[in-house]
């Protein structure tokens, strides 16, 4: 017969109170921050947001390349979920091509950053914003613009991820 070790009593370890956010923020509202809702992988981290723009969209372009139309074929930094159109918002990249404008911008894939939408969505200080309309720029793959000026506001969630698209807007909202 084989012999059985003694059972052994097991404690948990001691535990020290820690969260993942800062108990000294606060917000007037008395909830923790909303610094755990970054999402879609956008450089610096961008907070979570309603997508007003799926695969398909046309929205105007707002810089002076030559282009008028941008139609998205695809959104950067998007996760697949089955039947779900993958959609960006304000300062997400995406890759689009030219519907009207130059003929040289036309027939080729380019990627743009959105600066507006028209779908509201809601900032964190409780804001609902939207535009009157879609637009976005054209931009290099490093997030510098191809044309030189922008003509309409742009989103501050757009202006903040891209210093660049920031620096040739008029308006910033």
């Amino acid at each position: 017969m084989a012999k059985l070790s003694p059972k052994i009593a097991w404690t948990p370890p001691p535990t020290t109170e820690t969260t993942d956010y800062d108990e000294t923020a606060s917000t007037e509202t008395g909830q923790k921050p909303r610094d755990f809702d970054r999402t879609r992988g956008a450089p610096g981290g961008k907070l979570k947001m309603t997508l007003g723009l799926p695969v398909g969209a046309i929205m105007n372009c707002c810089d002076n390349s030559g282009a008028r139309n941008l139609y998205i074929i695809s959104v950067k930094g998007i996760g697949a979920r089955l039947n779900r159109l993958p959609a960006g918002g304000v300062g997400d990249m995406v890759m689009a091509t030219v519907k009207k404008g130059k003929p040289e911008l036309r027939k080729k894939v380019h990627p743009a950053v959105i600066v507006r939408q028209s779908k509201p969505w809601k900032r964190t200080d409780g804001v609902f914003l939207y535009f009157e309309d879609n637009a976005g720029v054209i931009v290099n793959p490093k997030g510098e613009m191809k044309g030189s000026a922008i003509t309409g506001p742009v989103g501050k969630e757009a202006a903040e991820l891209w210093p660049r698209i920031a620096s040739n807007s008029g308006v910033v909202m």
